[in-house]
């Protein structure tokens, strides 16, 4: 959430940076709620003060000695009586206030980093370097798919799934169903080898964990609600991990604190159909190993890019060709700053496809969750940064497409054959 003060006090700011975004908002609405605010506070205030010293009058004049049943001290009193009560009503008209400014900004995006380059959208964006040596399809032509792949060695079954539920979910089956765990298994352990504390969240969240990492109101469209209940199906590790230290005061002795959740995921996709309908682009079900980190705001930056070098180690130990994309302001996500993304080669689409997308939040979703921290006796909100650290189905399109062979087979790179337990996917 974009702090307040910037609305009363440089509202010049909020409409420069939030255009680069694409984005026009009228802000005298919430100039109008902010400036309202602080006159009922100040109004408050002095009402307060003017109570205590009534409060004290009436305490040194009976310590002269005089009755507290006198009329005066009784004239006194009933001044301090009115005065609460006004007190009072401007609490609520205070906090009615708040409520309505705090719902506006909830609606408006994280301002864009200085450093983040000015775009419409993402054919704007800025590549930055390459990993790796794509395949290409040569003269023999024989590199497919990764969904051709899959449907060649039934790794899994998209006819059933509807069936049991609805489109884009799927059942991964033997070797599709082993090599998902492989990868989960082989993130996990790539990324503790490295100090992340592992996380294994909640699937199911409130509303309050959806609003403190940004995705409501925003998002409310794109995710799947229990009907019954104050809770919905996490669309990323990063909404419950958010909460994890909502609301507290974390030392800065203690930071960073960077943590690695596995997940299920779960999105609509709205807007999406017709677009990658096959294999496992665009589910409505999908795994993800997500990498958090809770930092100081002076070390925030460092951060993003060793949260992003973490992120395309896994990519490199699995062999697989990527690049890294920065986004432009006009891409940029609803909390992030600024954002890198690693694109991985896909031979048989003949494309590089998002695979994770690494952001610096600055003190946005911190704002929203009310996370600070301590040093000495400054208190001040930190920063958060998260990435994918990577989406797992996109993953297994990216090893089956790169290490399809002429046989049909896929070979697998040498950091995933402990966890799968042999060299090769082979046709049943």
């Amino acid at each position: 959430m974009l702090d307040q003060r910037l609305v009363r006090e440089n509202p010049n700011l909020l409409t420069r940076e939030l255009s680069r975004r694409g984005i026009k908002v009228d802000l005298n609405p919430l100039q109008l709620l902010a400036q309202q605010q602080r006159d009922l506070e100040k109004e408050r205030s002095n009402l307060q003060a003017k109570g205590n010293l009534i409060g004290k009058e009436v305490g040194q004049k009976i310590k002269s000695g005089l009755s507290p049943q006198s009329i005066e001290i009784s004239q006194l009193k009933f001044q301090g009586n009115e005065i609460k009560k006004k007190v009072g009503l401007l609490e609520e008209k205070e906090k009615a206030l708040s409520s309505n400014l705090k719902t506006e900004l909830l609606r408006l995006p994280n301002l864009p980093s200085p450093e983040c380059p000015d775009g419409k959208n993402e054919n704007d964006n800025k590549e930055l370097r390459r990993w790796g040596e794509p395949r290409e399809k040569d003269e023999k032509d024989y590199l497919k798919e990764h969904w051709q792949i899959a449907q060649d060695l039934h790794l899994w079954d998209t006819e059933r799934s509807s069936k049991i539920s609805q489109s884009r979910f799927v059942t991964l089956l033997n070797q599709g169903a082993r090599l998902e765990r492989a990868l989960i298994n082989f993130m996990l352990d790539l990324h503790t080898s490295k100090g992340y504390q592992e996380v294994l969240p909640p699937v199911l969240v409130n509303t309050l964990s959806l609003t403190a990492s940004g995705q409501l109101p925003k998002f409310a469209e794109e995710s799947f609600r229990c009907a019954d209940d104050d809770l919905w199906l996490t669309p990323t590790a990063e909404v419950p991990v958010t909460s994890l230290h909502r609301d507290e005061i974390i030392p800065s002795s203690e930071l960073p604190l960077r943590y690695v959740a596995y997940s299920p995921c779960f999105r609509r996709e709205a807007g999406s159909y017709g677009k990658d309908t096959r294999g496992l682009i665009r589910l409505h079900q999908f795994n993800k190993v997500e990498l958090y980190w809770f930092s100081h705001p002076k070390e925030s930056k460092a951060a993003h890019i060793q949260i992003t070098n973490d992120a395309e180690d896994v990519l490199k130990k699995l062999e697989l060709p990527y690049r890294v994309i920065e986004l432009c302001t006009g891409d940029l996500g609803f909390s992030a700053s600024r954002t890198f993304d690693l694109e991985v080669w896909l031979p048989g689409a003949g494309t590089y496809r998002e695979i994770s997308s690494c952001s610096i939040c600055d003190d946005f979703q911190a704002r929203r969750s009310s996370i600070r921290t301590k040093e000495g006796k400054s208190i001040q909100l930190l920063h958060t940064l998260n990435g994918s650290g990577l989406a797992i189905g996109r993953t297994m399109a990216a090893l089956l497409e790169n290490g399809q062979q002429t046989d049909g087979s896929v070979m697998l790179p040498k950091a995933l054959v402990p966890y799968f337990g042999c060299t090769h996917l082979k046709p049943a």
